[in-house]
């Protein structure tokens, strides 16, 4: 969705990179040779490994290295145009499943149907793209082959920061990297990241995680694959983001059954409420919006012909409930939303020039547009 002048001047975005980058690699930078800036190796993270074993990062690698792959897309930026110009990008993936089912990011795959894929063991297949989600990042593509290895799925709800973090991957160009660190967080926002479009709660991590990662599998100590590493934060250090297995394979599973995601849409741009928002809306109305309330999620717009605004919610509107719970946050709404069904009514309560109103929403599609 377009943003306005009130999201601009509100919202400062994060700097964010994302991996498997087409072509020139577009916001890689590198390290300056200065050793205070060079992430910590693992003989500088912390002595204590799992039940003394001193080889387990390597015995991680070990269960799961073979079944991490690498994946080169190509696509046209013009296609069937005279003069087209062929963009590519590299970037990494895993097996689920022994017959060729891969997860990678959406990023990685870029508007290509198929991919070129490259085994651990040197074996080149060409890859179909299932189906890819822009709004999580998550892709599935298919290479026609049978008794793969494949990764060992861990449970991302379990994790806790402090936990080892070992990523996998093709940084770089440089196959078959390994880097490792710590669960740094949990949890974190899409607008914690600086990406408000995404609907994930992020794990970040401090292993190293550069262009060419993306797509590849965060591990815990025993080798599961616990997230799918995503993005970085650019000119920051050891500040890595993956997303979560559980819901990288909600989403898989929904790719490969149907090659699309659906999923409930109201039609609003919204932000957490704080005194910059308050004072640059009162700016921009003139003085004709005013808001009273203290916290909750104000809406900045509202979609033509949506389903916000068949129910009547206006720009100013400050959302206090969804679903009968309190909230506080834009994410909160967000996930609220997500997990709504599509045709379903939400009940809202918002306020309005100093009034409490209550509203009910019919959940729409999400428009293909919008993504």
């Amino acid at each position: 969705m377009s943003q306005n002048s009130v999201v601009k001047k509100s919202v400062t975005y994060l700097s964010l990179i994302f991996m498997g980058a087409a072509g020139s690699l577009l916001g890689t930078q590198l390290l300056p040779n200065r050793p205070e800036l060079i992430p910590p190796s693992v003989a500088q993270l912390p002595a204590q490994v799992p039940s003394g074993n001193i080889n387990f990062i390597a015995n991680a690698v070990d269960r799961t290295g073979a079944a991490v792959v690498r994946i080169d897309a190509a696509r046209a930026t013009r296609p069937r145009q005279p003069g087209a110009r062929i963009v590519r990008g590299t970037g990494s993936g895993f097996i689920i499943k022994p017959d060729g089912l891969i997860l990678t990011n959406a990023h990685v795959t870029g508007g290509a149907d198929t991919v070129n894929v490259t085994l651990k063991d040197g074996r080149k297949f060409t890859g179909r793209v299932l189906g890819r989600d822009e709004l999580t990042d998550v892709a599935v593509v298919r290479i026609q082959a049978n008794d793969l290895p494949t990764v060992t799925v861990g449970n991302s709800d379990n994790l806790r920061p402090g936990e080892w973090a070992i990523a996998i991957g093709n940084p770089l160009g440089l196959d078959n990297t390994v880097t490792a660190g710590i669960i740094s967080a949990t949890g974190r926002s899409s607008s914690d990241v600086g990406v408000p479009d995404k609907r994930v709660g992020f794990i970040q991590t401090d292993a190293a995680i550069n262009p060419g990662n993306s797509g590849g599998p965060l591990l815990n100590q025993q080798g599961q694959v616990v997230g799918m590493n995503t993005a970085i934060i650019g000119g920051a250090q050891g500040l890595g983001f993956a997303i979560p297995i559980n819901r990288a394979q909600q989403i898989a599973e929904q790719l490969v059954a149907k090659g699309r995601i659906d999923r409930a849409y109201l039609g609003v741009q919204m932000a957490t409420l704080n005194d910059e928002i308050r004072e640059t809306l009162a700016q921009e109305s003139n003085g004709d919006v005013t808001i009273s309330a203290s916290q909750g999620v104000v809406v900045l717009g509202v979609e033509r012909n949506s389903p916000a605004a068949a129910a009547g919610i206006r720009p100013g509107d400050v959302i206090q409930q969804i679903n009968g719970q309190q909230v506080k946050t834009a994410d909160q709404v967000q996930q609220a939303v997500e997990n709504s069904q599509i045709g379903v009514n939400i009940p809202l309560e918002v306020s309005r020039n100093g009034r409490n109103i209550q509203l009910s929403v019919r959940a729409g599609e999400f428009p293909a547009s919008a993504s």
